[in-house]
């Protein structure tokens, strides 16, 4: 019987040589096998992008267009992680995740940058541009570089800026037509002072809440009404909790595409370069998409049976006047410089 075992104990030792040196002859060695998925990995640049909106939304599919395009420029070299509807950061504190470098992308809308720097509050203000003309050639030239500047001082470094369109008022009580008919409602907004004095001023109450609870919160009646884009709108269902809607565009509301600025600094040159070039066609290309987007949404609202209301030019210079007392309050608060530009593209709208 010992000397079956003994057999046997022999024969085991043998087949394990075998399977070390004939059949996996490299195990010894601690090699794996070769796998080309693998290959580069360690030398990737990883950029996480956070934002809060859906994916078939012009910042979702921007987002998007640039990954790819930082992959292909890059060949590989950058791979973008894009987090979208709010996964890894709330529109509230995706900044904060981008200063400390948790994150190193992200694209807020302006008015959200307007609690960390003021003269952000600028793009919130009503009427500040009478179409999509006047806000490209705002962002497009010192308007935009003169904002783009003020973020250097919370390590952020801006890329672009995103359209997205002008903002429309809904509300699921009335129609709203005239100043006096927000009286008395309550309208979720994004927190901005000049917003929040925008709805005072028509004697409703403004409450901030985080864009991915906009739809339960008018679904559970904690505000009536809130104002957004075609496409924000239409991506999030807003209308089946609203009833009347009017096309007033009297603000608008687009992307401030932001990196970390450390992060940005460290990258090679040649990678700094690449990336531009992304950002440069994905911009031109989600602009483009942006405008026929909103177009193409607001022909399917109307089909819903959402109640739609088209500001006359005599409604919209009530609603105007309604305003002008915010342009009186926050001047100072903005700065005076970045004031008189915008007053110089309004005179040459005039003239």
């Amino acid at each position: 019987m010992k000397a079956i075992i003994g057999i046997g104990f022999f024969i085991f030792l043998g087949l394990f040589a075998a399977l070390l040196t004939g059949f996996g002859g490299n195990l010894t060695q601690g090699s794996l096998p070769y796998d080309e998925v693998q290959e580069g990995l360690d030398d990737r640049i990883i950029i996480k992008f956070s934002h809060v909106v859906a994916e078939n939304t012009p910042k979702g599919l921007a987002a998007e267009k640039f990954a790819q395009l930082a992959a292909e420029k890059t060949h590989g070299r950058v791979e973008v992680q894009i987090y979208p509807n709010g996964i890894l950061y709330s529109d509230q504190d995706e900044a904060d995740g981008l200063m400390r470098g948790d994150i190193q992308m992200i694209a807020p809308a302006f008015s959200k940058l307007s609690n960390l720097i003021p003269a952000w509050l600028a793009l919130d203000l009503p009427f500040a541009f009478r179409d999509q003309a006047e806000v490209d050639q705002a962002l497009q030239g010192e308007i935009g570089q003169m904002l783009f500047r003020t973020l250097e001082e919370k390590n952020m470094f801006g890329l672009a800026f995103w359209n997205n369109g002008f903002k429309q008022m809904s509300s699921k009580l009335k129609p709203l037509i005239t100043p006096e008919d927000f009286t008395g409602q309550r309208f979720r907004i994004m927190p901005s002072k000049v917003i929040e004095m925008q709805f005072q001023l028509l004697h409703a109450k403004a409450v901030p809440i985080s864009f991915n609870e906009v739809y339960r919160s008018l679904e559970r009646d904690e505000v009536e009404g809130q104002e957004n884009t075609i496409s924000n709108i239409y991506t999030k269902r807003l209308y089946t909790v609203q009833k009347y809607m009017t096309l007033s565009n009297h603000a608008y509301l687009g992307y401030a595409v932001i990196m970390n600025k450390t992060f940005w600094e460290k990258l090679p040159p040649d990678i700094q370069s690449e990336l531009a070039e992304a950002m440069q066609e994905t911009t031109e290309w989600a602009n483009r998409q942006a405008v026929s987007m909103n177009e193409r949404q607001l022909q399917e609202l109307k089909a819903t049976g959402l109640h739609i209301h088209q500001l006359t030019p005599k409604e919209r210079e009530k609603w105007e006047a309604a305003f002008q007392p915010i342009y009186d309050h926050y001047a100072p608060v903005i700065g005076r410089e970045l004031m008189s530009k915008i007053a110089e593209l309004q005179k040459q709208r005039e003239e």
